[in-house]
């Protein structure tokens, strides 16, 4: 399993951001804890999270 987010912008489009993948899902949400306001704060506004090419859920927003 290699987890990773993608970030999407205000518009829905697909932007770029950290290129990290994760062993499983708890360690990617527990990333995600701890960098979802510095994402927001860099323009990312939703994000997806992906086992390979599969959509595990999302997109998601950041905004509270």
């Amino acid at each position: 399993m290699a987890l990773r987010w993608q970030y999407q912008g205000v518009h829905g489009s697909q932007i770029p951001g950290p290129d990290i993948t994760f062993g499983d899902q708890i360690d990617a949400e527990e990333w995600l804890s701890l960098e979802w306001q510095s994402l927001l704060d860099h323009g990312v506004a939703a994000v997806t999270l992906l086992d390979g090419e599969s959509v595990v859920y999302g997109p998601m927003s950041l905004r509270p």
